[in-house]
């Protein structure tokens, strides 16, 4: 039986039940909880320090309205980095990389904040249409380009998303599997190899946590624009 590169992105079953839930549920189950000490270990401090930090340079261009989201938005972010980062681990399942569930997540909060300024300022959010200063015979242009450019928004914060995992794991497949191949034949150039990989495993580490990142700071934008 051969298999593809691209099975490691199949969703797992187990007597035809699909596991992605368990995967979605474990990330909760490894966020340390507060004690009720006055004085808590290096690891829950270090994590509240971060999520203070975090919450603080995300509702910094935010108005008193937009401060109402800081739960969603900074849980959002650590479930997004926990789930990214667990599926660098081997033998494991890395449920971002399926776009169906990036678009569950993406359009239900893109659409909260364009109901949200349709609902607050409706004038404000419709002017996003016509930029100031339009001549006249591209009016209806450009409120079709807008309009366009505004629905392909939750498209992109998934697609981008997804793109990024699956072109690590792909990336790293494959350079494992050259050094694997490459050790009896060139002992040399599968050492290098091995020494590229682990270099792109840190590279990828950090596109975990920085493409979390990018889809809650563009959330965070789109309701700027709405608050």
């Amino acid at each position: 039986m051969t298999l593809s590169f691209f099975d490691q992105f199949m969703s797992p079953t187990y007597l035809g039940i699909p596991l992605i839930a368990v995967a979605l549920t474990l990330p909760w189950i490894l966020f340390p909880a507060p004690s009720a000490r006055w004085l808590n270990n290096r690891l829950i401090t270090l994590q509240g320090w971060f999520i203070n930090r975090f919450t603080q340079q995300l509702l910094l261009p935010l108005n008193l309205g937009g401060h109402k989201w800081a739960v969603m938005l900074t849980s959002l972010m650590l479930f997004l980095i926990t789930l990214n980062m667990l599926g660098l681990l081997p033998y494991t399942f890395t449920p971002t990389t399926q776009l169906s569930l990036n678009m569950g997540l993406a359009v239900p909060l893109w659409l909260a904040t364009v109901i949200i300024g349709m609902r607050n300022q409706p004038t404000a959010a419709l002017g996003h249409l016509l930029p100031e200063g339009t001549p006249v015979p591209l009016i209806p242009v450009l409120i079709i380009i807008e309009t366009i450019s505004l629905f392909i928004r939750p498209l992109a914060l998934g697609v981008r998303l997804t793109a990024n995992l699956t072109a690590g794991h792909l990336l790293i497949q494959l350079i494992a599997t050259a050094a694997f191949v490459l050790l009896p034949l060139m002992p040399t150039v599968a050492i290098l190899t091995a020494i590229v990989l682990f270099l792109l495993t840190l590279l990828e580490i950090a596109v975990a946590m920085i493409q979390a990142y990018v889809f809650v700071l563009l959330l965070s934008l789109y309701l700027q624009e709405n608050v």
